[in-house]
């Protein structure tokens, strides 16, 4: 991304837009003049730019001063998009440059994983369309990669709070989602949000203000998502 731009003033005209075009705006102009900062000025430019594909191939030629300012990718899909899946976000490919200095802790501790379980789904569905017979770990990578790919799922205009991200992605990376039918993921997440909020509400008020999942807390959210799942009926 582009370096912050910071408008400075020598009292001349155009306003130069970097501190040094001031500098040698205030040397044409003679003693008795002083770089003064613009109020207001300062902050940073953002570029969002939107490519397409060629049938989908992110290996294909994607201009080379795209990629120079843009800190990651995200890479949406039109078959995740048709099949329900919104955002239709690779998880398993989409990459970022600025890596998990973006993140807060907490998230940090539970998207690592995610990421890994979603990679490995892709290419295993991918396989098992070709496959009649699958073992047993196969169908158990598989069936954790069907119930994240539902957790992921966000309706729209409905922002979630970090807390509520992490402790259901916690939730659904170790396993207390597997045996939920996956047409009843919607309702499993908003009862397992609202069960925390009245039950352990301390749980979600710890990670939002921590950033982390200290020690202390991951037992009590284990604790507290093994009463979850032993009195949850859909």
């Amino acid at each position: 991304m582009p370096k912050p731009k910071t408008a400075w003033t020598a009292k001349c005209t155009p306003v130069p837009l970097s501190k040094h075009e001031a500098e040698e705006a205030a040397k044409a102009l003679g003693n008795g003049h002083k770089i003064v900062k613009v109020k207001g000025s300062g902050g940073s430019l953002t570029a969002l730019p939107i490519i397409e594909t060629l049938l989908g191939d992110v290996s294909a030629y994607i201009p080379t001063n795209v990629i120079s300012i843009t800190d990651g990718q995200i890479y949406l899909e039109g078959s995740l998009f048709n099949a329900g899946i919104r955002p239709a976000v690779n998880v398993g490919i989409s990459v970022s440059r600025v890596g998990g200095d973006a993140q807060t802790k907490a998230m940090k501790q539970v998207a690592g994983r995610l990421r890994l379980d979603m990679a490995a789904y892709r290419e295993l569905a991918a396989f098992a369309l070709m496959a009649s017979d699958l073992d047993k770990s196969t169908q158990q990578q598989l069936s954790r990669g069907q119930h994240m790919q539902e957790i992921l799922k966000q309706p729209q205009y409905q922002p979630t709070e970090l807390e509520n991200q992490v402790i259901v992605i916690f939730a659904g990376t170790n396993g207390y989602a597997d045996g939920v039918p996956l047409n009843k993921m919607a309702q499993w997440q908003a009862d397992l949000i609202r069960y925390m909020e009245t039950s352990y509400p301390e749980i979600g008020k710890d990670i939002a203000a921590k950033k982390t999942i200290t020690d202390e807390n991951r037992a009590a959210l284990v604790k507290a998502l093994d009463g979850f799942r032993a009195g949850w009926v859909s």
